[in-house]
């Protein structure tokens, strides 16, 4: 393993939380692994009780109910220890830039902490793998098809690799077994368009995701305060929701797809 040059202790932590929404939701997991400049690491991991209700979805995820919690400390208990254990670090982690981080300082803000990022440097994972990984079309094109992509952005090139590489993603993966988060093994990839419809667009209501179907299959709204709610149940109690849409910059289909909702609810009534 290649040693990191260090001048000053670098600071790698990951979060598990009650959500996505930087805003709504909390931390119910850190863990901060921080290498110091001699080469020694330092490793605290610990449980937080996010004081809100962790939804099945993220327990499905991150294998923590609220019953793992309901005696773990607050954020705000443990807030200045962690400040104090971060202090002079740089921070690291995959995809830290734009989730944890983000999260973590709204964290410290909300318990009065003062927590400063403008002197600290900040390593995304992430954004190096991809950018040292691409994950565009000619990417897929050399990896499933052995082949480069002449005339990359013609439209014709492009829909022809496109071709060619769903047809090497169907030879490379049908029958290949894959074990998801909740050590559940499914066989995702089926030479069949209903199937690898399911697999990459059942969620889709609107083009633009504004709107999408949750997990019991109900379309929620994708965006704003009203994210994960119910798109009939905020239409029903609060109709000027669906106003402001209708009037606000929000592309035609997923205003389309709103009203055809909200018209399906009125039949429904």
């Amino acid at each position: 393993m290649h040693t990191l040059h260090l001048k000053k202790p670098l600071a790698f932590f990951d979060l598990e939380t009650t959500g996505v929404n930087i805003c709504r939701d909390r931390i119910v997991e850190i863990s901060v692994v921080k290498a110091l400049v001699n080469g020694e690491t330092e490793i605290r991991t610990r449980r937080i009780n996010p004081e809100m209700p962790i939804p099945l979805e993220s327990s499905l995820i991150h294998g923590i109910y609220d019953e793992d919690v309901k005696d773990s400390p607050t954020f705000k208990s443990i807030a200045k220890n962690l400040s104090t254990f971060l202090d002079g670090c740089d921070l690291a982690g995959f995809n830290s830039n734009r989730f944890d981080i983000p999260m973590l300082v709204e964290e410290f803000l909300r318990v009065g902490v003062d927590f400063d990022v403008k002197n600290r440097k900040m390593v995304d994972a992430q954004r190096i793998y991809h950018m040292m990984e691409p994950r565009n079309l000619a990417a897929a094109y050399k990896f499933y098809c052995g082949k480069t992509l002449e005339n990359a952005h013609s439209a014709e090139a492009d829909t022809i690799a496109t071709f060619e590489v769903l047809q090497g993603q169907i030879a490379k993966y049908e029958g290949v077994i894959i074990t998801d988060s909740h050590g559940k093994e499914t066989e995702p990839i089926k030479n069949d368009v209903g199937a690898l419809h399911d697999l990459t667009a059942s969620r889709v209501i609107d083009f633009a995701g504004r709107m999408v179907f949750n997990d019991k299959g109900e379309e929620v709204f994708n965006f704003g305060k009203h994210n994960g709610k119910k798109v009939v149940d905020i239409l029903k109690n609060e109709p000027s929701f669906f106003d402001w849409m209708m009037k606000g910059e929000f592309p035609l289909d997923t205003k389309r797809k709103l009203t055809e909702i909200k018209l399906r609810g009125l039949t429904q009534r």
